[in-house]
């Protein structure tokens, strides 16, 4: 047993995952002769025959399963340990979608830069409901939408007041704030509804049922959002943060005062992909409380 190799190991999952010599050989990049004597090494090294050859489609015996099982542990820790060791030497990626914490997010960034000056900060956009979470592109994401992927974790941090999203040439424009209710009533003919399904947090649902917009228009990010509604074509309603964060000069935004608000979150993966985060998201909490 002292002579088994990560190698066996990896041997071994892949013909679990893959059923054939062949299609396993081809996952791990090597000849089916090299993968068949790889296999055999394994076997003669722990004693017992782990893989059943008695059909084309290969199968593991029940020794067999149990290695897998805790080669596949062995193999997942020393994933994750290489993973940390890269992350070392990489920037945490804060992931966001139309904006991170408003007012507070440049106090955040310096703070950081201050107190963490061997962890720089990279700060992008993902255009998707979990900032890159899911991808593995970030490794933090602010967002204003509870992600439903389990492998992920939220924690809110605070509420934003809603704000509507006008032409500056909307009959509305000129106000201090606004109601959901005028928004969808005429006259002119009421616009319709700028949706992004993807990562938004206004739907018709935060209307009554009497007063819903009629029609509704998706957009796939806050660019298209703003010059859709910059051109008459759509209003919108957003939390005040993407306001602070999304200035445009053919855009008028007012409060909207009987909406109820929108919570801000702070999501990382379960297991974490950058060995900053625990850190990270303290300030970002310290951040939020002072």
């Amino acid at each position: 047993m002292d002579d088994v190799e990560l190698r066996h190991l990896r041997a071994l999952d892949a013909v679990a995952e893959a059923g054939t010599i062949t299609a396993a050989a081809a996952s791990l990049h090597m000849t089916q002769p090299a993968l068949s004597r790889t296999l055999a090494q394994l076997e003669a090294r722990v004693g017992v025959r782990l893989v059943d050859r008695s059909s084309r489609h290969l199968a593991l015996t029940g020794p067999g399963t149990t290695l897998l099982e805790h080669g596949r542990a062995i193999l997942s820790h020393l994933d994750a340990a290489l993973a940390d060791t890269r992350a070392e030497s990489r920037p945490l990626r804060l992931g966001y979608t139309c904006a991170v914490l408003g007012q507070q997010t440049v106090p955040l960034l310096r703070a950081w830069r201050r107190t963490h000056p061997g962890t720089p900060l990279d700060v992008v956009r993902r255009d998707n409901a979990t900032a890159g979470l899911a991808t593995g592109e970030t490794d933090v994401a602010v967002l204003r939408t509870l992600p439903e992927d389990p492998r992920i974790r939220s924690e809110a941090l605070y509420t934003e007041d809603r704000v509507a999203a006008l032409p500056d040439d909307h009959p509305l424009a000129g106000r201090d704030s606004v109601l959901l209710a005028e928004l969808t009533a005429g006259p002119p003919l009421p616009l319709p509804l700028a949706m992004w399904p993807e990562a938004g947090t206004a739907s018709p649902e935060l209307w009554p049922p009497q007063a819903r917009p009629a029609r509704t228009v998706e957009v796939g990010n806050v660019d298209e959002w703003l010059n859709l509604i910059a051109t008459g074509g759509a209003f919108g309603v957003a939390s005040a943060g993407t306001a602070e964060s999304h200035g445009h000069p053919g855009v008028r935004f007012l409060p909207v005062s009987d909406a109820p608000p929108a919570t801000v979150y702070v999501s990382y993966p379960h297991h974490p992909t950058h060995p900053g985060t625990a850190e990270f998201l303290t300030a970002v909490r310290d951040t939020v409380s002072g």
